[in-house]
């Protein structure tokens, strides 16, 4: 019998490599920061301008480049930008490393069949990455350090046209470190966390890199780590052993959160909480079930925990309101939970192979997956309020109807 066909959606692309890291271009930082350039640019046209004929006020009005807009894209919000790294390595596989930039149509749900932009990477493959959020770059982590890249903005402020390139910018403090598993700005992008596979857990001022937390045995390997909302924590877990959370103004580990017999960590991401307070959350296997295990963060005391998933858990975010969560399996399936743990959208076999990222946007309206089996693919948050409704009223009916059978039987009516 012949087999059938998995059919691809035109949200779901594949990129020739396995891809090991995604995330979320902020395209109207970007924008923003390539126009103040421009507006700067003609200001200073302007000065020139003024000096060399100061009789003419028209022309000291008129520097060019001063009414340039940013990229149309971007202020009509109908098209993302997502960054991938991956590769086969330093072997001779003939599968290339690369860094490359893709669009997202919203209008018609699909990911570009191109990239906007590629950039290969020689023999190393980009791990790990993390995009700045004021829109100054990329660091991507390789196995023998990292290293950061600059978005070039060309003058015609067309997404397509978004490149990167090769900064300056030299991190001395992360050359020649070995490969780091987990990196992360925190939200206003002024600190910088990465942890090694050598378990180094390093937290920097961004861009001084004045070091602000160093531990060398902070974890056997640092597997993941992610900053508190208001930047005041940072919580990391290894291979092994508890999670712990370090309070950046001491720089010390101010608690260590143990695990219950039998778990195994596997990622931790601080939320915002229906009480306006924070709650972290972290991913653990029990057996052959994966869950979910919420943490206060004023007490540190574990406060609850629900198993959501059978297969082993191999991605994990929570979307920036707090409101929605999202678990890639091994066997490439996509589950986006509520803030209640109910599962909200269930995709099977997203992808063929198992899910390396998951990113929600910053509006939290699409998430975006990626995997080993070279495919990225970027899921629609659809609403639910309207089929919760829809569903208390098919249940209403349905019991009316029950009830109106059984008092026809009873002859009453």
């Amino acid at each position: 019998m012949a087999r059938e066909r998995r059919e691809i959606p035109p949200c779901s692309k594949t990129y020739g490599f396995p891809i090991y890291s995604a995330a979320w271009v902020p395209l109207d930082r970007i924008s923003s920061a390539a126009a103040a350039a421009v507006a700067a640019e003609g200001e200073e046209a302007k000065v020139e301008e003024a000096e060399e004929e100061k009789e003419d006020k028209g022309k000291q009005e008129g520097g060019e480049g001063s009414e340039e807009e940013p990229c149309s894209s971007s202020q009509k919000g109908d098209r993302l930008l997502v960054a991938l790294g991956g590769g086969g390595g330093e072997g001779r596989s003939g599968v290339p490393n690369a860094v490359v930039v893709s669009e997202f149509d919203l209008a018609s749900r699909s990911l570009s069949d191109q990239p906007v932009f590629r950039m290969g990477t020689d023999a190393e493959v980009p791990y790990r990455m993390a995009v700045h959020p004021e829109g100054d770059g990329i660091l991507c982590s390789f196995p023998k350090g990292c290293r950061w890249f600059a978005w070039d903005f060309p003058e015609s402020k067309e997404s397509h046209k978004l490149a990167l390139k090769s900064s300056g910018k030299k991190l001395a403090q992360l050359e020649d470190v070995g490969l780091q598993l987990a990196l992360a700005f925190n939200t206003e992008g002024l600190m910088l966390a990465t942890g090694g596979e050598d378990g180094h857990l390093r937290v920097f001022k961004w861009p001084s890199m004045e070091s602000v937390l160093d531990q060398t045995d902070a974890h056997t390997t640092v597997k993941d780590l992610h900053f508190s909302l208001d930047g005041k924590f940072l919580v990391s877990l290894g291979s092994s052993g508890p999670c712990r959370v370090w309070d950046l103004t001491s720089s010390t580990a101010i608690a260590s959160l143990p695990r219950e017999d039998g778990e195994v960590f596997g990622f931790c991401r601080f939320s915002q909480s229906t009480d306006n307070n924070q709650i972290l959350f972290v991913t653990a296997m029990h057996g052959d079930r994966g869950k979910i295990v919420s943490w206060n963060t004023l007490s540190w005391k574990r406060v609850g925990s629900k198993k959501v998933v059978r297969d082993p858990i191999s991605a994990f975010n929570v979307a920036t309101d707090g409101k929605l969560l999202a678990i890639g399996t091994v066997e490439g399936n996509i589950i986006i939970l509520n803030s209640d743990m109910q599962v909200q959208t269930m995709v099977k076999k997203a992808h063929l192979g198992l899910v390396t990222a998951l990113v929600f946007s910053q509006d939290s309206r699409a998430l975006m997956s990626a995997s080993f089996d070279s495919s990225a693919r970027v899921t629609l948050i659809e609403s639910r309020k309207s089929n919760g409704l829809s569903m208390l009223l098919i249940v209403f009916v349905a019991v009316l109807a029950i009830l109106v059978y059984f008092m026809k039987w009873k002859g009453v009516l």
